[in-house]
Parts: C-alpha cells; structure tokens; sequence
C-alpha cells in the first residue's frame, strides 16, 4: 500500500547531517543509450479489471531494458486475470500469476512476484497506476554506473480526474546522487514508497528482504525499513519514474486513502513501529530516530487534521492508542526541533488523558503551520501551549526567525452582488510578530485542479490594538494587524480556490501561510451573487479539513446546475 499523499513531511525534523553524498553527473545523460534486458516488472492487481491493462502495457512501453513483466493476479473476480492471460498471449515479456486465494492485501502478490523472477534487477507496480516512459532506463542507468543495489527516482501523484500533479518527496530527488550507505541521508525514511525504486534482485534475496504477508496495511513502510536495515549503496536521480494515481472519487477507495476506521490507524502504527524496530535492531540508530520523528510530522500530523471528521468514540480510541506509542519514545525522541507542529502535537497528547484543543491542533496540524490563540505563559512569562500544560514549553518561538514561525491569521470572505470582500487578521505571537514590523500581505488565489493563480493582489497590513492604529514598528503594541481588500469572484471563474498568503516584513522577510477560516454567525454561507460576465455565480467559502479557508465557485445557470447535481451526487454515495 503507498501512503497516503495528503500529506507531504516538512524537511526541517530530520536534516541529513550524517555524511555527505557522492555526485554522480556520469549518469545524468546515460539513460539515452540503449540498456541490455535486465529488468523485471511486477504488477500486482486485485478487481481492476479497467486499469490493470494500462499499467501492463506502461512496463512493456519502456522497451528492450525490460526482460519481463509478470503480472500477479491476486484472486481477482473481475475477469482482470483473463484480460492478462490475452495479453500476454500475444506479448511473450508477459507472465501471468494467478493466486488461487486472495491475500487481503499487496505484499503477498509482491512476495510472489520476486519468487517468480528470472532478471537481474525488479521494480514494482500497482494495476492502477502507470511508468511514464523512460523510467527505466533512467534508473537502470543510475544503477549500473553507480553500482548500486537500490535505486530510487521521482514518483508524482496524479489527482484524477482533474489530472492535478504533485511530486513526492521533492527534495530527495534534485539531483543525480550516490549514497554509500542511507544513513547519510536519514530523510529517505520519508519515501516509503516501493514502487519507484529498481533493486537488485540478488540483495533482496541475499538479505531476505520481503514484504509481510496476508492483509498487512501499510507494508511498504516495513518493507522501505528492511531495505534500509540492509545499508544498500544507493543512487538517486531526479527523473519521473513513477505516476501514482489517486482516484478519490472511486467507489472502493485504496487502502491506504480509507482512514475513517480506527483499524487503520492502529495498522499504520504497528507499522512505524515494526519499521523502527527493524532498523534499531540493525544497529541503524540514526534512521530509527528518523522513523520516530516522521510518525510525528506526517503520521501523527495527517490524522490529527482529520480528527473533527470522527466521532468521539472514535477519538477516544485515537488519543489512547497514540498516547500508548508516543509513551516509548525517550528523552532524544524530543529534543531535535522541539517546537516543530508534529512534536508539539505530540505533546499535547501524550500529557492529557483524554482529548482536547482539537480545533487548536487541527490547525498546528496545517501545512504551514497555524498556532491560534490563546497565546498561554507561564507566571514567570515563557510561552508555553497552555496554563494548565506549563511542561510543553513554546519558549523556542522567542528566538526563531520570524519565516519558521507557525503565524496564523483569520480569513472571512464575504460574497456580495456589488463588492465581494476578504477581511484578513494577523495575530501577534508572544511579541515576535510586532518585533518583526508587518508591512504588508500578498493576497493570492489558487485553483485546486490545476494551480493556475488569479486574483493576486498586493495590501498593507493595519495594526490594530492601539490608540490610533496607525503606528508602525516595535513600538505599536499592536495585538494584531488586519486587511480588508475586494475579490473579483467572476475573475476566478468555476472551480474550488485556496486562498495564499504571503506577509513580508520590514526587514524583507516573508512568511508564505494560509488563513483560518472564521465560522459562525453565516460566514460560510452558499451565495447566489449576480455577474456581468456569468449571469449568476454559486459561492460558497468553506473551512478545508486542516481549518483553511476556501471557496468554490460555480458560473452561469448550468454551472449552478451541475453543483446541485453533484452535491446529490455526493450524498447519495
């Protein structure tokens, strides 16, 4: 099972600090020559009868370097085995595996695929999912020249339909590297994907690397944390090598993307806690640590955003379990970056018995990050979450710069016939924020299928809490700053919109956020607002899961149509 990509880890919690990487710019171009058959592919698939053929013919497209593609059918009742028999009848690179029961889950089709393997190097892949072209080559290039046993390349999540990209794990993958070992690079923990990697398929079987079988979820982080066990002399490039399709609108949803239980959560943290142990038994310290602080800037960060979704049976559950694991973690578990979100959160769970501040955690839970009020001190004034929690100290936010502070502002849209307006309020944090002179935010709007911006827009920020609210500087005693600006809603045309943000400071710094979407009193009403350009515009801003403000926007009579269709769409699914 990949992991879940509505969250992509900070590069702050775990800096590669252990050793430093070997360039190898010899490989950068040699993916153009032709490679020698060396590679098998295997692809998994259970009921995906649609996609499963796609994925196949993307393994055979990548040409002469692939010696083989075996196909795992995992008991499928959809006629996908039959599809790939026919396949394969024609295309002899093609192997069919047929299980006669089904595993529950992807790493006993995995597991059968590397048993069936005759090729020197394997990769892995899901029926839903595609090789862009040239993925191959590129890694078998990177692994030949650099002798490598694992080599690993950019894999880019695919929303569909809309066909939105993001890539993951970015910044690993900027450049052609070779490892000697990972733990010069502890954020590797980080990608636990399986799928765009090529590995040597001896080290895999010289170490016994396999996947866990039977219904495992999350197996991909255990079988990354076995690899890594391994110290495999690594190299990375930073070539597309695989496109991960998320469909979110599918009936089934993956494995993975099905959070709403809280029998997922409980496998995902049986997982890091397989993973950890697997790399602290292998005498890997540094990368169990890493494990550690991961599951506190992703794992623990992704479902706390989510938990105002959940009842409160289910939360329970969640707070006890995670306050179960985080009690294992020791004294060195806490102290790199201790005021990063995910610590924090941490924290706040582990020293309270029972659930609390769940707005509050949701938006430290945000990508950026967002501390609202209250803004809590000790009797002797160090910042700390709050009064009654005096031991989860903020007092690191007093000498961090300004751009890596959690600044949270609120956002109200308010949709009218004549003049859409956007009021926007800064708070002040333990005096840094008036320490640092706000003198103004850029006001951005995001399209969330395809991430064109529109409407951008520059304004001075007002301090207010003062006398005049006209004093600028240190001196102000300000307790926030606001903004008030018009929206072109017809400007910004049919879709959902993410508002940006970006204040800048009388030193040149800049803070890139988003805002808190303010509730009540009808602020996130639908609105029907008349335009010149569209006739009518259907508006209705609303809070994002992690707290943000958002808004969708549906043009003209038609477009009013279709979201009163989709909606029951919605409902009735």
């Amino acid at each position: 099972m990949r992991p879940d990509p509505s969250d992509t880890p900070d590069t702050t919690d775990t800096p590669d600090t252990a050793g430093t990487a070997e360039s190898s710019p010899d490989t950068a171009g040699a993916a153009d020559a032709p490679r020698a058959a060396q590679v098998g592919v295997v692809v998994i698939g259970y009921n995906d009868r649609a996609h499963v053929g796609d994925a196949v013919r993307s393994a055979l497209a990548q040409g002469p370097a692939v010696a083989e593609v075996i196909a795992v059918d995992d008991c499928s009742t959809d006629d996908s085995a039959d599809l790939l028999d026919r396949l394969a009848a024609d295309e002899p690179r093609l192997r069919v595996v047929r299980r006669d029961v089904n595993s529950g889950g992807c790493g006993s089709p995995r597991n059968n695929g590397i048993d069936a393997l005759t090729t020197p190097y394997v990769m892995f892949l899901d029926s839903d999912d595609v090789l862009p072209p040239g993925a191959v080559d590129a890694l078998l290039a990177a692994a030949t020249g650099a002798h490598a046993e694992v080599t690993s390349g950019l894999c880019v999540r695919r929303e569909l339909p809309s066909g939105r990209e993001q890539p993951w794990q970015e910044p690993l993958y900027t450049a052609h590297t070779v490892l000697a070992r990972p733990a010069q690079r502890p954020r590797l923990v980080h990608d636990t994907l399986c799928v765009n990697k090529l590995y040597r398929t001896d080290f895999l079987r010289e170490h016994g690397i396999r996947f866990p079988d039977g219904r495992f979820l999350y197996e991909d982080i255990v079988f990354t944390a076995r690899v890594l066990a391994a110290a495999p002399r690594m190299a990375l490039v930073p070539d597309r090598v695989y496109l991960w399709h998320v469909r979110r609108s599918a009936e089934q949803l993956s494995l993975s993307l099905d959070r709403d239980r809280i029998d997922n959560w409980k496998a995902r943290v049986a997982a890091c806690t397989l993973a950890y142990d697997t790399l602290l038994g292998a005498g890997q310290k540094e990368l169990a640590r890493a494990v550690r602080a991961k599951f506190l800037d992703h794992e623990v960060r992704m479902y706390t955003r989510e938990l105002g979704l959940r009842d409160a049976d289910y939360r329970r559950a969640w707070w006890e379990h995670t306050r179960e694991f985080l009690a294992r973690y020791d004294a060195a578990d806490w102290e790199l970056n201790p005021s990063a979100p995910g610590r924090l959160l941490g924290r706040v769970v582990l020293e309270s018995p029972e659930p609390r501040d769940l707005p509050r955690m949701r938006e430290l839970a945000a990508r950026p990050a967002r501390l609202l009020p209250p803004y809590a001190r000790t009797p002797d004034g160090v910042p700390v979450w709050a009064e009654d929690l005096p031991q989860i100290t903020l007092a690191p936010y007093l000498t961090r710069p300004i751009a890596e502070l959690p600044l949270a502002f609120d956002a109200e849209l308010q949709p009218r016939a004549r003049a859409s307006r956007l009021l926007l309020r800064l708070h002040e944090l333990y005096g840094r924020v008036a320490e640092a002179d706000p003198r103004e935010v850029d006001v951005a709007w995001q399209c969330r299928d395809d991430e064109r911006i529109r409407g951008r827009t520059t304004v001075p920020l007002t301090p207010s809490g003062t006398e005049t609210g006209t004093k600028t500087g240190p001196e102000t005693g300000a307790d926030s700053w606001s903004a008030e600006l018009p929206v072109g809603l017809g400007a910004l045309g049919a879709g959902t919109w993410d508002l940006r943000l970006t204040v800048r400071f009388a030193d040149g710094a800049e803070r890139e956020v988003t805002a808190h979407a303010l509730t009540g009193a009808g602020r996130l009403r639908r609105s029907a607002v008349p335009s010149a350009r569209h006739g009518v515009l259907l508006v209705q801003p609303y809070a994002t899961h992690s707290g943000a403000l958002a808004v969708r926007v549906a043009s003209g009579v038609r477009g009013v149509v279709q979201v009163a269709r989709s909606r029951l769409r919605r409902l009735l699914h």
